[in-house]
């Protein structure tokens, strides 16, 4: 049985009287909360409040390391990129260069190689 203040007994075979007339004051409301003993938490808010700020920060944080690491690799490939050219170049250079009729004669010499006698000419049957 639950017991609230001012409640009174009742009296089942007395009669009941008048009752004096008290004068009442205005009710305050009251938030479940508070009557319960619980109040709000601001601690806890705050401290979310810079969980959150920190996770989004280490997340820029992540995005600019992934972007400058980004930029290092597109460096690192176009130095690359650049040092095939001109060893694509130097191969064309060097193409051009030992194409040309005294460059092969030349090498042709040194390999021990001498030059045609004259064709030898078979008569047709």
């Amino acid at each position: 049985m639950a017991v609230y203040e001012g409640a009174r007994p009742r009296t089942i075979a007395l009669p009941r009287g008048p009752r004096e007339e008290v004068p009442t004051l205005e009710r305050r409301r009251v938030r479940g909360a508070f009557r319960a003993g619980r109040r709000t938490n601001r601690v806890g808010l705050v401290l979310g409040a810079i969980v959150v700020a920190f996770m989004l920060a280490f997340f820029s944080l992540a995005q600019q390391v992934r972007v400058s690491a980004t930029g290092l690799d597109i460096g690192r490939l176009e130095l690359e990129r650049q040092r095939l050219d001109d060893a694509g170049a130097d191969v064309r250079s060097d193409l051009n260069r030992l194409g040309r009729e005294p460059a092969i004669r030349k090498q042709g010499i040194d390999a021990g190689l001498g030059q045609l006698a004259e064709p030898l000419i078979l008569p047709s049957r």
